[in-house]
């Protein structure tokens, strides 16, 4: 083979000892990142309860994590570059721990967005740096798909974990508990990550550029901020501003990019078709994918019924296929291409989408259960190929960079997946009208979400909370079908561009000499 004629490195340096201990510690970040995406959704009927937020500000509380996430990623995938990625994974850590204890015991709407959008800035410290270190722990090109498969693996085990656990924690102890979690094991991952991960850096960094950071961070969260007030409530002044103002702060941000010596963000990895085919691959999916998650778990509950933990042990199918998938991805793609396994899986999630688009509140376990599945290993396919593809496109040095693109487009779909999706669901579940007679004020909450509804229903003789709930469930169920019919299009429309953008790529074979 080729690349094995090259002059070797030193074997230390190949086959790093303890690499596969260090990798270990570093799921653990993506294991609690992903636990806490996931979690909130199960938790929101609690929530919503105790905090009594309106739609939007539970639309927010869902997104601003990830708005924030997204906005702040390049900047931390390059700052981890410059200062060393495990010096920040443990800051991060340690950020991460410090700020869930706000999260469980925010007493208002509004202290919970800000207690989530904190905690988005310490996680946008975490995730980057993990792939970057992963990039430079594993020089053997097999042996680094097989650690991104455990990486991408662990991500969907946190998606399985955090539902189960969350749910025990809901039917035990009170809302908060759910985010306490976070502490103990980001203290295991930083007493153990200090002796374990070796750091790495770029050697010729060049400065910080703090301007480029704030045209990444304001342009990122206007542009998105723009989009979920427009889906969520029609276009006015301050959406267009929003918008606009966003958009031409990330123009003046690309054109600094390219005139810096030491750019934030090097646009020249995206000239490789590859590498941009990957990222929007990852984008749209998420996108597509992720409305229906932060709904599903509400649907379990509210509609179907379900105690918290049994609707956490409901999604478990998506993360048993994601997993299997994951670990399976790697070999998969060196026999069959990347563009086939890529393909192949964003168009079973679209398929299994669009089934889910006629869903009901009457339909049985099985069907859900295996539409999950198949959205399971569609996404464990097409997510750990592409990450693969994005980090091998890269020199190293500028691992954590890359990362931060491939993250950052993971962030951003899943905003604007909340913020379109979700504004569908809300839209159409706010167009129901409550039964006649139904008084005023229990209405008005009514209309507000389904939770609010239930909730507002305990107030009423039981014929006529029955008949609320029941109209508030119809509609809600209706706004999911809405949303998902729209993510199986997006997925469908996505699998095909990744099928000509990624024409040609393959994953490398043997030792990576960088």
């Amino acid at each position: 083979m080729s690349s094995m004629e090259q002059q070797p490195e030193p074997a230390p340096e190949l086959y790093r000892p303890g690499r596969w201990i260090a990798l270990s510690v570093l799921v653990l970040a993506v294991l609690l990142v992903a636990i806490d995406a996931t979690v909130l959704g199960l938790a929101t009927p609690f929530l919503s309860e105790d905090l009594e937020p309106t739609g939007t500000q539970l639309l927010w509380i869902g997104d601003v994590y990830s708005f924030v996430i997204a906005g702040l990623l390049v900047s931390m995938g390059s700052l981890g570059d410059r200062i060393g990625r495990k010096k920040l994974l443990l800051c991060g850590a340690t950020a991460f721990g410090a700020v869930s204890v706000l999260n469980a015991y925010a007493n208002t709407p509004e202290m919970m967005i800000l207690a989530r959008a904190l905690l988005g800035v310490a996680g946008a410290t975490l995730m980057p740096s993990t792939l970057a270190l992963i990039r430079n722990l594993f020089h053997d090109a097999r042996e680094r798909s097989l650690a991104i498969g455990i990486w991408g693996a662990m991500a969907s085990a946190g998606a399985a974990v955090g539902p189960v656990v969350g749910g025990f924690l809901l039917e035990h102890f009170w809302w908060g508990s759910v985010f306490l979690i976070n502490v103990p094991v980001m203290a295991v991952l930083v007493v153990v990550g200090i002796k374990m991960i070796p750091e790495s850096k770029n050697p010729a960094p060049g400065p910080w550029d703090l301007l480029s950071v704030a045209l990444s961070l304001v342009g990122m969260i206007g542009v998105v901020y723009a989009i979920k007030e427009l889906a969520a409530h029609g276009g006015s002044w301050e959406v267009a501003l929003s918008g606009l103002g966003g958009l031409a702060l990330l123009i003046w941000f690309v054109r600094r990019q390219f005139r810096l010596p030491a750019p934030l963000l090097d646009m020249r990895l995206f000239h490789h078709r590859g590498f941009s085919g990957a990222v929007l691959a990852d984008l749209l999916t998420i996108l597509g994918l992720s409305g229906l998650v932060f709904f599903l778990s509400q649907f379990l509950q509210l509609v179907q019924g379900r105690g918290p933990l049994e609707a956490g042990l409901a999604e478990l199918p998506a993360a048993v296929g994601a997993v299997t998938a994951g670990l399976l991805a790697g070999t998969t793609a060196r026999r069959y291409s990347v563009r086939v396994v890529v393909t192949g899986g964003l168009a079973g999630i679209g398929l299994s989408l669009a089934a889910v688009s006629a869903v009901h509140k009457d339909t049985a376990y099985p069907l859900i259960g295996a539409l999950l599945l198949v959205v399971g290993v569609g996404a464990g396919f097409a997510f750990t190929v592409t990450s693969d593809v994005i980090l091998s496109s890269v020199p190293k040095e500028h691992a954590g960079s890359a990362s931060a693109v491939s993250e950052t487009a993971y962030e951003l779909g899943a905003a604007l997946g909340i913020a379109l999706l979700g504004s569908i669901v809300t839209g159409v579940y706010q167009g129901f009208n409550a039964p006649a007679g139904t008084p005023p004020d229990i209405a008005a909450a009514a209309h507000e979400s389904l939770g609010g509804a239930v909730e507002a229903a305990e107030a009423l003789p039981e014929p006529e909370a029955t008949t609320l709930v029941s109209a508030a469930q119809d509609a809600f169920v209706d706004g999911l079908g809405a949303a998902s019919a729209i993510g199986a299009v997006v997925l469908m429309a996505t699998a095909v561009a990744a099928w000509f953008l990624l024409r040609g790529q393959e994953l490398e074979e043997g030792i990576v000499h960088d």
